[in-house]
């Protein structure tokens, strides 16, 4: 036996433990980057949703919003426990490791135990994948009953058992349940689930069990869109569908034929998703062809080792599988109804992708465990010492929990009850938030575009989640005006503007634009918390008079 062969042997027998160790590791990560730092405004939201004084309000809320109701029902009974910022992402950190545990599960026995080792480093370590699972959202729990979903899926057909048949049905609500994309992936399990009905011929109460779990799932998806999605964005938008994507939110991750070539929008944004997974923009170009490079070779019978199972899904079957979620993306988006590319959105296409690179990784090395992890290695360590999270973002240090904490203490100090305090929509809710001490926050009668709530002996106003989600050097003089309006603010009253979230600069752009600002003092908590004060009556642009 050569050294070749004896290294090989040894990461064979090996292969589990380091999976455990890889998973761990991932778990670590996960729990790091979701501590030490204050919500962002989409996780102070989805806060505020569960945070109400009953269930049937939380549900209620939950409509609001542009996802199924799942995640806001979870927090209603997960916030008794606890509303530190890391017990609020914990399920999302958990169901991050199981995501990771059962890819490595799927993948392993799916394209061999190379392959899914591979698989598993890039899903636990690779950051823009730690960072979906250290947030407030619903990626990760979408995630977990996704991967939960197909290796169920899998298996039953492996087995021939209706009990795994029955698992993957449930895996497959559950993800429905916590995030709309789960629509996509559940109609490329279907396709699937058929070539593999058609081929493998399995026994009819097989069929009879994922047929039923089909008819529950759409069921399902007629209520959500009956009770929720058409609701969403009603007006607002060119088709119901992304009316809860809006008309600018996201629009460059829309396919809009007056601009754009179908071909090279759809290569384009494909790469995009890589580069996003990989947070390596040449990184992610070139791992989008190490994917088509082992879809061809899975497509024309030569993708897998010999470590595989029998009965298992073919090279082909599992080419064809991969290729669809991608592709059902891409005509959601020619159909204007989801977007695609470089976006946390399409979260989902993390499996198929990652899948993908894994089996040609894995050919690449000519099926040598060392070369393949070696290989492995190299892309994480390119992305870890190169890699660039998207915005929005914040950086860990101004995103500190400390300068929340600190802004709050300015505000108790130096904000008397007779002040107003108004800011923009992020920063209603993640002020909201903090000032109110995670209470349950009643929003109050107010002007038309503004939301108005009151806490902590304070009251805060704010434009409407409709009107502005940021205020900039250009629109914050109308919006200053409309306040002093809509309030009948007199001169001489004192309004604190608070501005936190992501892409903030309002003082510092006011100063650089406006004459009448060139000596606005401001406080700032890091870079992504400032406070200054205004008084009515003040000297203002005269455009905005």
């Amino acid at each position: 036996m050569t050294s070749q062969e004896n290294q090989d042997y040894w990461f064979e027998g090996h292969a589990h433990v380091a999976a455990i160790a890889v998973t761990l590791l991932g778990l670590l990560a996960r729990v790091w980057a979701a501590s030490g730092t204050f919500l962002n405004p989409d996780e102070a939201l989805h806060f505020r949703l569960a945070n109400q004084v009953s269930l049937a309000l939380a549900y209620k809320a939950s409509l609001t919003a542009a996802h199924p109701p799942l995640l806001t029902l979870l927090l209603y009974f997960w916030r008794a426990l606890g509303t530190s910022e890391l017990w609020l992402r914990l399920p999302s950190v958990l169901a991050g490791v199981v995501f990771c545990w059962m890819f490595y599960k799927w993948l392993s026995k799916a394209a061999g135990s190379v392959a899914g080792l591979i698989g598993l480093l890039f899903v636990a370590l690779l950051p823009p994948i730690i960072l979906v699972a250290a947030e407030l959202r619903q990626y990760s729990l979408l995630l977990a009953f996704l991967a939960s979903a197909l290796y169920f899926l899998d298996e039953s057909f492996a087995d021939n058992s209706t009990s795994q048949m029955l698992a993957f049905s449930f895996c497959l609500y559950l993800a429905m349940l916590f995030h709309y994309s789960a629509f996509l992936f559940a109609a490329a399990l279907g396709i699937y689930a058929l070539i593999r009905i058609f081929t493998g011929r399995p026994p009819a109460r097989l069929i009879a069990a994922w047929a039923t779990g089909q008819c529950v799932a759409l069921a399902l998806a007629l209520f959500l869109y009956k009770t929720h999605i058409s609701k969403l964005g009603a007006g607002e938008s060119r088709t119901v569908l992304q009316g809860w994507m809006s008309e600018f939110y996201l629009h460059r991750s829309f396919f809009d034929p007056t601009h754009d070539n179908r071909f090279t929008f759809l290569v384009g944004h494909t790469f995009g998703v890589f580069q996003y997974f990989f947070g390596q923009l040449a990184v992610g170009d070139v791992i989008g062809l190490v994917f088509v490079g082992g879809v061809v070779l899975l497509l024309l019978g030569k993708g897998f080792p010999n470590d595989r199972s029998d009965n298992r899904a073919s090279s082909r079957q599992l080419g064809i599988f991969l290729l669809l979620p991608f592709a059902i993306a891409a005509a959601a988006n020619l159909a204007h109804v989801y977007p695609y590319g470089g976006t946390r959105h399409v979260a989902f296409l993390i499996i198929p992708g990652v899948a993908g690179v894994s089996v040609a990784i894995v050919r690449l090395a000519a099926d040598r465990w060392g070369r393949g992890l070696a290989i492995a290695a190299l892309v994480l360590v390119a992305c870890l010492a190169f890699g660039k999270t998207r915005p929005p973002r914040m950086d860990r240090a101004d995103q500190s929990h400390a300068n929340m904490m600190a802004a709050m203490e300015f505000a108790r100090q130096n904000m008397n009850p007779s002040d107003l305090i108004f800011t923009d929509y992020q920063t209603d809710l993640i002020i909201g938030h903090y000032l109110c001490q995670q209470q349950p926050i009643s929003i109050d009668p107010s002007p038309a575009n503004f939301e108005q709530f009151s806490c902590a002996g304070h009251r805060v106003a704010s434009v409407d989640y409709k009107t502005e989600w940021q205020f900039w050097a250009d629109n914050f003089p109308k919006h200053w005006q409309q306040l002093v309006q809509a309030y009948n603010l007199k001169s001489g009253n004192t309004v604190w503007v608070i501005q936190a979230g992501w892409g903030i600069d309002l003082p510092e752009d006011l100063r650089k634009s406006y004459a009448e600002f060139h000596d606005l003092r401001f406080e700032s908590f890091g870079k992504n918390i400032q406070i200054f004060k205004m008084t009515v009556g003040q000297p203002m642009p005269v455009f905005a008079q």
